[in-house]
């Protein structure tokens, strides 16, 4: 079978070329009449939208159905990919996202997002009026949308994962001849600007004002941004075209089209033409102003622009017009002397076993390496698989003669053609060029693929590029619990079957799946197989199974994870039912525990729900102890004493193994009435202290004798009794008092503390005094604490009876050997340590 020659299907405008490719062919049922419907294509030669357009009379046909429908096909045609029955009102804007969402606008601004090609979709609204003024029109970008309202108003949504629809600056009155818009991604305030035909001019409207852009060939009739949003095509009632910048300061080429009948699409073809299409007739118009025309046989046709060219629709074919790639354009260009177009050449000899081959080798071999590449790339460009293994063949061929040669860029073009070939497939239907391969992604091919539920060449394509599987399983186990007719026993087991073993699935997303459609049981029998507590846990909780969601938090002993169940629990149960869940679970009781005891954070306990737990678990002893702890809070004894009462009653329910306890809360109800009496007498506040804060503060007011009482009355030891003294006096700067206790012989807490103390009170002269009484201290640290008391001769006394001379030394340095401190220090030490101070 010949093959056509790549060139002959090539146009000359200006110094480029441009070609069209014919993808399929019987694309559509011929009685299926596409004048009367509306068509829109997803970006990336993804999924093909009809509906039939409200605005036309259509003839009655037996064999199709007269009730709307939104109609997906592949760009192969055939069969629908899926029909969705529409009575939801008027349609106002049918378009794609960059991920092929199918986006559906109402006249009342209702907006739907089908998320994948099986009819699932969400749905928000526009606000802002719309529902009250009517949609007219919509244009779609990549993640959001911009509606015209019939009152001339702008609504943009920048997000459909996040819908949050906003005004835009309101344009001018008056009639809008056409409208387009530049994405976010192309302007230079990052958000979305609209350009309006009103009267002769352009107006640009973004977030925060509409201009004026001093225009006066209008009105213009289409107005179409280039794909990179660098340059304007402004169509005119008199059928010129004008090419200009997107910022209108500069006119960059006009066209005549000598046409006086509107057309149907203006389009561009990637960034360096334009395409203009009427019912069966579509120019080419070049960069300079020269053009093309074809013709189609077989009625209206249908443009859908790309980022890289246009797709031409007519029912017997599908056709992808573009822009002719530098490689192609070299290694097939007629009369192209280019080492890779030699190359090509010299394997074409090759086959008819000339010596030639050899000779054209020779010719270009300065130049082999990159004759190589433009091969590989241009083979990568190709869409016959002819010219693609011809193309390989020569750069094959070269690399074998060349000695040094790295073979990535070859292996990689090797396996990205075959992935191409097989999406390309009639059976398949998406015709990605290169370039649209590699701005998709294979991991964006693979999920076109999963949307189709093309799972067997998704797996193939995903294990032949090496990329990991998990997602192609769970979306094949999500669609089958959807959409299969077994009962649950059997679909569990033919999924656990088949997903055995496989790194990294997810029975979560697929047990959330069936529990969307519901099927709860399947999808608790699902969740078994979870191997990750954090994602069953949110879906049982979701699922009202609080116990088992319960068990598997602590089971995964993850305390986070548990916590959150048990704040959940509370928050939607009854108390009594929720110390009914916990009780026979003492992990999850003991952490109810452990946050209530925590409280709010900042050292405030739950008491009430403390208090509720012990109740239930018949706690006694740790129920007093929440009464105890909240009457020693209590500012005023009379509340305290109810408290603490309380808690007696608790006690006494048990007396014989509540001693301990009983006699504690009697302790504390008789310290309680003591300070009872303190703030009677004293005229302070002495509720709720302890008993050495208590003694504290007593000393302190200086009333030792009633501090002596506490201290009898409580048993309190006598060092303990020492210690709380000796911080009072200090804390109340009563050196006097500390002056005669230093005149004792002994100290149950000793002389070192007293030092301590002082001396970080500010009062260095009577730390010293206690420094001599300081017994079984290390060898030196009495010249230390004479120092830290600003006393250098004492300190190096204490080093002479020491015989430190280091540490004489020292402080001889520190005080200077001018100073007065310094010669008394020498005069204390010099005759024992002779001449070291020299």
């Amino acid at each position: 079978m010949d093959v056509a020659h790549p060139t002959a299907g090539w146009e000359q405008l200006g110094p480029s070329f441009y070609r069209k490719v014919q993808l399929y062919t019987q694309v559509f049922d011929q009685d299926l009449d596409l004048d009367n419907y509306i068509v829109a294509g997803a970006p990336y030669s993804g999924a093909i939208a009809l509906y039939r357009d409200e605005g036309k009379l259509v003839a009655y046909q037996p064999t199709r159905t007269s009730k709307p429908s939104i109609d997906l096909y592949s760009c192969a045609g055939g069969e629908p990919i899926l029909s969705i029955p529409w009575d939801s009102g008027s349609i106002k804007g049918l378009g794609w996202s960059e991920d092929e969402k199918l986006l559906v606008v109402t006249a009342d601004g209702t907006v739907r997002c089908y998320f994948d090609l099986q009819g699932e979709f969400t749905q928000f609204s526009l606000g802002n009026g719309a529902e009250d003024s009517g949609v007219k029109s919509c244009r779609f970008y990549a993640h959001g949308l911009v509606a015209l309202l019939n009152n001339n108003s702008l609504v943009s949504v920048s997000s459909y994962s996040e819908p949050r629809p906003k005004l835009l600056a309101p344009p001018p009155e008056g009639e809008v001849h056409s409208w387009s818009l530049i994405p976010p991604s192309y302007t230079n305030s990052r958000s979305v600007e609209v350009l309006l035909s009103i009267g002769q001019t352009i107006y640009v409207s973004d977030a925060t004002a509409c201009e004026d852009r001093g225009l006066d060939q209008g009105p213009f009739t289409h107005i179409t941004v280039s794909p990179n949003g660098k340059f304007v095509a402004l169509y005119t009632k008199t059928g010129r075209v004008y090419v200009i910048n997107s910022t209108f300061e500069e006119n960059l080429s006009e066209h005549d089209s000598k046409s006086k009948i509107p057309p149907k699409y203006v389009e561009w073809c990637g960034k360096d033409a334009v395409v203009i299409a009427w019912e069966d007739e579509v120019h080419l118009v070049g960069p300079y102003g020269s053009s093309a025309k074809f013709y189609y046989d077989s009625g209206r046709v249908h443009l859908l622009p790309d980022y890289d060219g246009v797709r031409i629709v007519a029912n017997d074919r599908c056709d992808f017009l573009q822009k002719v790639p530098e490689d192609t354009e070299e290694v097939f260009k007629l009369g192209s002397d280019s080492p890779a177009s030699i190359l090509l050449d010299a394997v074409e000899e090759l086959e008819m076993q000339s010596p030639k081959a050899d000779d054209n080798v020779q010719l270009i071999r300065p130049h082999l390496v990159e004759a190589v590449d433009k091969c590989v790339n241009a083979a990568g460009q190709e869409f016959s698989e002819h010219w693609q293994k011809q193309l390989l063949k020569a750069a094959s061929f070269g690399k074998s003669v060349l000695d040094i040669y790295n073979s990535d860029d070859f292996v990689d073009m090797c396996e990205t053609l075959r992935v191409l070939n097989a999406v390309r497939n009639y059976k398949i239907g998406l015709p990605l060029s290169y370039e649209q391969y590699q701005r998709l992604s294979p991991s964006g091919l693979i999920t076109r693929l999963l949307n189709r539920h093309e799972y067997l060449l998704a797996l193939r394509i995903a294990s032949y590029l090496r990329l990991p599987t998990d997602k192609i399983y769970v979306h094949w186990a999500s669609a089958k619990v959807r959409l299969g007719s077994e009962d649950d026993d059997t679909a569990c087991r033919k999924i656990v079957e088949k997903l055995s073993g496989k790194p990294g699935i997810s029975f979560e997303a697929i047990a959330r799946a069936a529990y969307e459609e519901g099927r709860g049981r399947l999808a608790t029998e699902l969740l078994n197989h979870e191997p990750r507590a954090g994602r069953q846990v949110p879906l049982l909780l979701s699922m009202e199974e609080d116990e088992l969601a319960l068990d598997k938090a602590i089971e995964s002993g993850d305390t986070d994870l548990i916590y959150f169940v048990l704040h959940q629990l509370r928050r939607k149960l009854p108390l009594a039912s929720f110390f009914r869940v916990i009780n026979s679970r003492p992990t999850a009781t003991a952490l109810v525990e452990a946050a209530a005891h925590e409280g709010d954070g900042d050292g405030h306990e739950d008491t009430a729900m403390l208090k509720d737990l012990y109740y239930q678990d018949d706690r006694r002893i740790d129920g007093a102890a929440v009464f105890v702890r909240e009457a020693l809070r209590q500012p005023e004894s009379r509340t305290a004493g109810d408290k603490l009462a309380l808690a007696s009653k608790l006690l006494a329910d048990n007396p014989k193994e509540n001693v301990f306890e009983i006699g504690a809360v009697r302790e504390a109800n008789l310290l309680l009435r003591m300070q009872e009496g303190f703030d009677r007498d004293l005229g302070d506040n002495f509720t709720g202290l302890s008993v050495n804060q208590t003694m504290f503060k007593l000393y302190r007011l200086g009333y030792s004798g009633r501090a002596k009482k506490i201290q009898g009355e409580f048993k309190v030891p006598e060092k303990v009794a020492w210690w709380v003294r000796l911080q009072a006096l200090v804390a109340k700067r009563d050196w006097n008092e500390i002056e005669e206790i230093s005149k004792q012989r002994k100290s149950p807490i000793g002389w070192e503390p007293f030092f301590n103390q002082c001396l970080q009170a500010g009062n260095p002269r009577l730390a010293a005094v206690f420094v001599p009484k300081c017994t079984g201290l290390e060898q030196g640290a009495t010249i230390t604490m004479y120092e830290k008391c600003g006393m250098r001769v004492r300190a190096a006394e204490e080093a002479v009876k020491l015989k430190d001379g280091d540490a004489w030394l020292r402080l001889l340095e520190a005080a200077g050997r001018g100073t007065n401190e310094g010669r008394e220090i020498e005069r204390v030490g010099g005759q024992v340590f002779g001449g070291r101070g020299r």
